[in-house]
């Protein structure tokens, strides 16, 4: 049995152990269907207490499992009989307004990110809910609510500071250490420990207003609104975004008392382009079909960004399936309308995230990330705060998801992937697979970082 007592007298940050009084909040993660009891968890309040709980796992023969922000579909910051390396104490974000960048820490959510950047008008592309940490989303590629304007979060990283597996610390860029640079964009947290990001920001609006918002329609009407939905993006300019959801109305302001409970179908719009423009763009979503609601907004961009954080808390069940979609088909709608028919929970949903303008611009073997034909990443997810509901989250999930599979591209966003096995991990990356597998043994032989959707070393 490890004895934790020098790791502990070593660290400036708190180390957690089994029987502590804080052991149970400090192993708990975001899905609650996922519960795991590590041999640790080491609070780092710095990089040396990163590169401090490095070397003492591999000397001592403690797997390493690594938590940012802790959102991980399938749980995967936290591992049984594990030593995790907790960076949330970590949450510092650095503005330069002049070169429009933000350097951001290791432990950060986006909302810490959005705050900082918002004061100056600006945001980097994440995704859609702030309490998302940064790391696990921008090292599996990054889709949100900018993307077709300013691409993937892999695509406006520009450097990142990173713990080896042997403790040293590197900077890597386009410039130093370019193997590792291009695998960090996608490739997961497969290849060390990110202390920090360094990140290209881009205005908002004016001031960080957008105008944005659901707009949501009649289950009934599921088939003519995807139908739309999929001719018209591709025409809209680059600054209106749109993702298409299933959506259970929540019985809560400001939605209408009237819709609360009732299943719809809907696209959550972001226009961060000039306000004098708004109302033209935005003339074709407002006069389509006949729609329950139109929620679009002048907001702040970080009001957007924080809509659903409180619809979604820590410790709901969750149980996803996923894969990449190059076209929406008639197959697909009729699975769709099918299942959105039978969705097991009022938190339960589908969505789809565009991939196209910005995003698909940049080569599939530019990044790790290799999903850039121009269309969607989808992701299925059964949600429930009753644990009793589970087995009736991943059924409804799974049968979906089975259904709708031979009209997708072959893999999946690989945030979105759970315990799915190593076909589907190497699909998530089609032919940039090899290549990360070179630069996995080139910086962990080992597999030291393996807590992960592995990348299996080789040469």
């Amino acid at each position: 049995m490890t004895s934790f007592t020098d790791l502990r007298s070593a660290l400036r940050g708190e180390l957690v152990l089994p029987g502590d009084p804080d052991y149970d909040r400090a192993r708990a993660v975001y899905n609650g269907m996922i519960d795991r009891y590590p041999a640790a968890v080491a609070r780092c309040r710095d990089v040396a207490d990163v590169i401090t709980c490095v070397r003492f796992g591999r000397a001592q023969g403690v797997p390493l499992a690594v938590r940012g922000g802790g959102h991980n579909a399938g749980g995967l910051g936290v591992w049984d009989d594990a030593l995790v390396i907790d960076l949330g104490a970590q949450r510092s974000t650095t503005v330069d307004p002049l070169a429009r960048t933000v350097r951001v820490d290791g432990g950060c959510t986006w909302g810490d990110v959005d705050h900082a950047t918002s004061a100056f008008g600006m945001a980097t592309p994440s995704g859609i809910i702030s309490t998302t940490g940064v790391g696990g989303l921008t090292l599996g590629g990054g889709i949100g609510n900018l993307t077709r304007r300013y691409g993937l979060t892999v695509d406006n990283l520009l450097s990142a500071d990173v713990v080896l597996a042997d403790g040293a610390l590197i900077r890597t860029a386009p410039d130093s250490h370019d193997d590792l640079f291009w695998a960090l964009r996608g490739g997961g947290g497969n290849f060390g420990v990110v202390t920090s990001f360094t990140f290209h920001c881009h205005p908002i609006g004016k001031e960080g207003i957008i105008v944005g918002g659901p707009v949501l329609y009649p289950l009934e009407d599921l088939e003519d609104v995807l139908r739309w939905y999929r001719a018209i993006l591709p025409t809209l300019p680059e600054d209106l975004n749109g993702w298409f959801a299933l959506v259970t109305v929540p019985p809560v302001a400001p939605f209408p008392e009237a819709l609360w409970g009732r299943r719809t179908c809907g696209v959550v719009w972001c226009y961060s382009g000039p306000r004098d423009l708004a109302d033209e763009v935005l003339a074709p979503v407002r006069e389509f079909g006949s729609p329950l609601l139109t929620g679009l907004a002048t907001m702040p961009f970080t009001a957007l960004q924080t809509a659903f954080d409180e619809l979604y808390p820590p410790g709901l069940q969750w149980y996803w399936r996923a894969d990449f979609f190059n076209e929406i088909t008639d197959e697909a709608i009729a699975v769709h309308r099918e299942f959105a028919e039978r969705l097991p929970t009022p938190h339960s949903t589908m969505h789809l995230y565009p991939i196209d303008g910005a995003a698909a611009r940049v080569p599939s073997d530019a990044t790790a990330f290799a999903y850039r034909d121009g269309g969607w990443a989808g992701v299925i997810v059964g949600v429930d705060p009753d644990p009793a509901n589970a087995p009736l989250l991943r059924e409804w999930a799974r049968a979906y998801w089975d259904a709708l599979h031979a009209t997708s591209a072959g893999g999946a966003y690989v945030n979105f992937l759970m315990d799915e096995g190593q076909d589907r991990i190497q699909a998530a990356y089609r032919g940039n697979y090899a290549r990360l597998a070179a630069v996995k043994a080139a910086y962990d032989p080992e597999n030291v970082f393996h807590i992960n959707q592995n990348i299996l070393p080789v040469p």
